[in-house]
């Protein structure tokens, strides 16, 4: 049976997963799945692939062996498999490992994590498919370096000869259907920016075949517009990553259910408020604990989600090993939210809105992805009781290739920014939280502190975290790091998302991970279920 599916992923999410662009189309194994916009291409041919059970292993389908050989300094040698080859025929060989390593460590390539590639200070080669990497230090990641996604150094070299001007010349972006981009079960064979890619099976690939002949890939930004083409046919599937919300799933279940498979998976993406550091109203963390204080978030579950989106303590999911409750909480509080405000010197009341000694109003802005139903939901909820609290914010909403592309990236939102970072189990916030990792002109906007938080003490703790080799000394760090995110509020926890998967009664194979890497990087394990 050579069948061919329509999938659809609606409105990109940020990933907290180091990438080496801002913005693109992953494709996991040639597995599909948007992250941060869908104008770029990118491939993930790591080393290491994570599981749908959290844990992190060796590639197999790329690497035949890796071992460590010391850990004063670091040393791991790999060996690529013979039988590797980029989907143009070109042999996967330790130059693009090389040429690789030479575009992440360079400082106007824009490439994230910075970190990995500065402790990465050598690479010694040895022949075409063998290689060492150098690490300055031992970290407790060592065995899944699943961030140093291999280029192919014969398509991209060109693009790279201004590295300055990379993230804008790469051939994902300006040459998305090369085949030479990519392996894995699946080529890109068609993309119409803004509307579809096409998937095609890949007649090199060694591993696995795929069942589908054609796999087509909507994106679509509007989440009302998902169930009209679900039902319309147009489309099989809507993948659960960035799909319908939650409360749009609970509703279409009850009305049309029965036609489908309704999967619901709690996982690993934290919808959080981003706050611009910048600001001096947020920069006031009595500011910051009173817009917490001043939300009934455990309403706003119970009444849009069903009670099946937990309220958020920190960026940590209960679901994680490191998770602690031991941190400061946020209830809704009234009465602690004014005595908050007061205290940061917003006292005098005009018309409903607090006033400083100036005469200036407590106003803020709020943005979040145009067209997420769920969230300009919650946004309105938000909003409302803010109002309540004397606390004046607007709403200016952008779609999300603007939000994640620009507003974000480049740090051009002056006050709040709502979605979503999803991340991997036992993630180190290195990115997100760590002072030199805010993006600016001088970095070509590289790293993904988009708050510009810095906290000498955070610095400490990621820095320690990261080489603590010992689990419960590790643990006993990472509670530490989550009691202070909870004093500091870098962010502003909402809740941890449970995603719905809307899948064809006859498709089979699909597994939900609750984590960022996608249930399409298993893509060669979906089928076909005849009717009984």
């Amino acid at each position: 049976m050579n069948p061919i599916i329509s999938v659809v992923q609606q409105s990109p999410e940020m990933s907290a997963r180091p990438a080496n662009a801002d913005r693109r189309i992953d494709l996991a194994r040639n597995a599909f799945w948007i992250s941060c916009q869908t104008a770029t291409v990118a491939t993930p041919m790591s080393p290491f692939v994570a599981q749908r059970e959290y844990s992190v292993v060796l590639n197999t389908d790329m690497m035949s062996s890796a071992e460590q050989t010391s850990t004063g300094p670091q040393t791991i040698v790999y060996k690529i498999r013979q039988e590797a080859v980029w989907s143009d025929g070109t042999p996967i060989t330790t130059r693009d490992v090389v040429f690789t390593w030479e575009v992440g460590r360079h400082p106007q390539s824009g490439v994230i994590p910075k970190e990995f590639y500065r402790s990465l200070y050598d690479i010694t080669v040895k022949d075409d498919r063998t290689f060492t990497l150098h690490f300055d230090k031992l970290t407790f990641e060592y065995n899944a370096i699943n961030s140093f996604e291999i280029l192919p150094a014969h398509v991209e070299a060109a693009a790279f000869a201004e590295p300055e001007s990379y993230r804008q010349r790469t051939r994902y972006d300006t040459d998305t259907t090369n085949k030479g981009l990519y392996f894995g079960p699946y080529l890109i064979s068609q993309v119409v920016a803004g509307s579809h890619v096409v998937l095609t099976p890949n007649p090199l690939w060694w591993g696995a075949k795929p069942e589908f002949r054609r796999i087509v890939v909507r994106a679509i930004e509007n989440t009302a517009a998902l169930e009209a083409n679900l039902l319309s046919g147009a489309i099989d599937m809507i993948a659960g990553e960035v799909g319908l919300s939650l409360d749009q799933a609970l509703a279409f279940e009850a009305r049309s259910g029965r036609r489908y498979t309704v999967l619901y998976k709690s996982g690993l993406a934290y919808e959080h408020i981003e706050v611009n550091f910048d600001n001096p109203t947020l920069a006031d963390v009595r500011v910051r604990k009173a817009l917490l204080h001043a939300i009934d978030r455990n309403a706003i579950n119970e009444t849009l989600f069903a009670s099946k989106q937990p309220v958020a303590l920190t960026s940590v999911n209960p679901l994680d090993w490191i998770h602690t409750e031991d941190v400061a909480r946020y209830p809704y509080d009234t009465d602690k939210a004014a005595a908050l405000l007061n205290e940061a010197g917003w006292t005098t009341m005009r018309r409903g809105i607090r006033h400083d000694a100036n005469g200036n109003p407590l106003a803020l802005e709020i943005m979040t992805t145009a067209g997420n139903r769920s969230r300009e939901l919650v946004q309105q909820v938000l909003v409302s009781q803010w109002k309540e609290a004397g606390i004046d914010v607007r709403i200016r909403n952008e779609p999300p290739r603007i939000l994640f592309g620009q507003s974000l990236s480049r740090r051009r939102f002056p006050a709040m920014a709502m979605f979503a970072w999803i991340s991997a189990p036992e993630s180190v916030p290195r990115t997100t939280l760590y002072s030199d990792q805010i993006p600016t002109a001088e970095n070509n906007w590289a790293g993904q502190n988009h708050a510009g938080y810095v906290n000498g003490q955070m610095d400490q703790l990621i820095e320690a975290i990261e080489v603590e080799l010992d689990k419960e000394r590790r643990e006993a760090l990472w509670h530490r790091l989550q009691q202070l995110y909870a004093a500091e509020l870098p962010a502003l926890p909402l809740f941890f998302r449970a995603d719905s998967f809307i899948l064809p009664p006859w498709l089979k194979g699909v597994e939900p991970t609750g984590h960022q890497y996608p249930t399409t990087l298993w893509v060669e394990t979906w089928q076909v279920q005849p009717p009984s």
